[in-house]
């Protein structure tokens, strides 16, 4: 398809992105709103909320990881159902009022004590669930595959921001609002943070695009809206994006089901290959969930352990941001994965070596650069995935939710006995971090072998080699 000349389409494709990264840009704003509100009760316990609720033993580590037993319940259904509707434009942002809705009621539902908050985080889990693969999902269907990276990064970095800012806005929070009204200060982390996400919610009706095949998008013209679709169609090779290409094949006679997709995806090995992968970088990554916890051990106050998360987070947002760009423009995205998890399992040994303050404190900026390698392992895993739409859409999902059931089992990794040291758990992280590596490497060569088969055999067909084919990412 011909859009002017080289020169008109390059223009034409910089006016695409332009409109479509700037609406893209509010899933970041859902994002860094998403990990707040998942991630309150964290900072909510450095101000009494174990006390308040009579919490003992694992208690708290459970009021944690039950958030991710609904989250894995509801990814696959989820974003099967996303691959057969054409609005995600409304389906996302009603799912982001739910889970707001119920982030600001956590602090009522948690008067009925220890079960009262399990409750509430079980739902507020079931809920954001449709979020994180949703997003990747829609980002796959707009960009190409040499793309997908930078835009990843730009949607995780919500995640490492919130872990920055949302520490500073919930030490405001936490140092300002109690007793107001009668509440706890930990009460009103809920109360705000979850009433600022259902206004965002909003908001996000009006900006959020659908697919590009939606034939009602309104904000394109007419000839960007066909290099949208003409995109996605020489991306995959010349291939149109309802059929299977690369090793994948179909197994059902509808491939554009929601169950056909389900099919092929659960039969791709490398789809498990890399939940599997990911669930080990998720167990490395569990350091997370207690940031507040791990600055607290420096003997500091609530508030100025909060405010020391926030330096850690910045630079691993501008690292993120770095590495993933470099990501898409040498093609190489195994080595910078691998490259990440070392430099990470560099702070799990520092802080393992040492109680110096000065050391462990810098450790904490060279564990959370590891979300650098994580944002482009999603990237890596979405361009892996072959065709159809339904089969990426489950894959994703299911590739996510395995690696989720990697939070349940990180959530009891920092038991609080192993304090203040905790070397057994960084322990875990090493092994886990090395492991992933490793895995990483592995499918790296199985792949770079694929796609010279498939340069073979498009030489035995005398196909033009020449141009753009579909082939696996490394």
């Amino acid at each position: 398809m011909q859009f002017g000349g080289p020169e008109a389409q390059k223009k034409l494709e910089k006016s695409l992105l332009k409109k479509l990264d700037l609406r893209m840009s509010i899933l970041v704003v859902i994002y860094i709103l998403n990990y707040i509100d998942r991630n309150s009760t964290a900072a909510a316990r450095l101000r009494g909320f174990e006390e308040d609720l009579g919490l003992e033993g694992s208690q708290f580590a459970s009021i944690l990881s039950i958030l991710y037993v609904g989250y894995i319940l509801m990814q696959i259904p989820s974003n099967m159902f996303l691959s057969q509707i054409s609005r995600p434009s409304i389906y996302l942002p009603s799912c982001m009022m739910i889970w707001g809705a119920v982030s600001l009621l956590t602090a009522d539902f948690t008067v009925f004590s220890y079960y009262g908050a399990l409750f509430a985080r079980f739902v507020l889990g079931f809920v954001e669930a449709a979020f994180f693969p949703g997003a990747l999902y829609l980002i796959a269907r707009w960009y190409r595959r040499s793309e997908l990276s930078q835009r990843t990064a730009f949607l995780t970095c919500g995640s490492l921001i919130s872990n920055a800012f949302g520490s500073l806005i919930a030490s405001g929070i936490l140092d300002l609002m109690d007793g107001a009204f009668g509440y706890a200060a930990w009460r009103w982390l809920f109360f705000i943070e979850g009433g600022v996400t259902v206004l965002v919610a909003i908001l996000a009706l009006f900006i959020l695009p659908d697919f590009p095949e939606n034939e009602s998008i309104s904000w394109l013209t007419a000839s960007e809206h066909a290099i949208a679709k003409w995109r996605v169609i020489e991306d995959n090779g010349g291939v149109p994006a309802a059929k299977p290409i690369g090793e994948g094949e179909d197994h059902s006679p509808k491939s554009d089901s929601a169950i056909a997709g389900l099919v092929l995806a659960i039969l791709d090995w490398k789809v498990w290959y890399l939940a599997v992968s990911l669930f080990l970088f998720a167990l490395c990554l569990s350091f997370h969930l207690y940031f507040p916890t791990l600055t607290a051990t420096m003997g500091y106050n609530p508030i100025v352990s909060l405010l020391l998360c926030v330096p850690p987070w910045m630079v691993a947002t501008a690292w993120a941001l770095w590495l993933s760009g470099h990501s898409d423009k040498t093609g190489d995205r195994c080595m910078c994965i691998v490259a990440s998890l070392a430099i990470g399992t560099t702070g799990f040994l520092l802080s393992m070596s040492t109680m110096n303050l000065a050391v462990r404190y810098f450790s904490l900026f060279l564990m959370a650069q590891t979300f650098a390698g994580f944002i482009c392992f999603l990237a890596w895993a979405s361009a892996t995935v072959s065709n159809p739409p339904q089969k990426r859409a489950v894959a994703i999902a299911l590739i996510n939710t395995v690696s989720q059931s990697g939070n349940i089992v990180g959530a009891y990794v920092w038991v609080k006995s192993w304090g203040p040291s905790y070397n057994k758990s960084y322990a875990i992280c090493t092994a886990s971090a090395v492991g992933c590596a490793t895995m990483c490497l592995c499918l790296r060569s199985v792949l770079q072998r694929m796609n010279l088969e498939m340069d073979k055999k498009d030489e035995r067909n005398g196909m033009d080699t020449t141009g753009r084919r579909w082939r696996y990412h490394t």
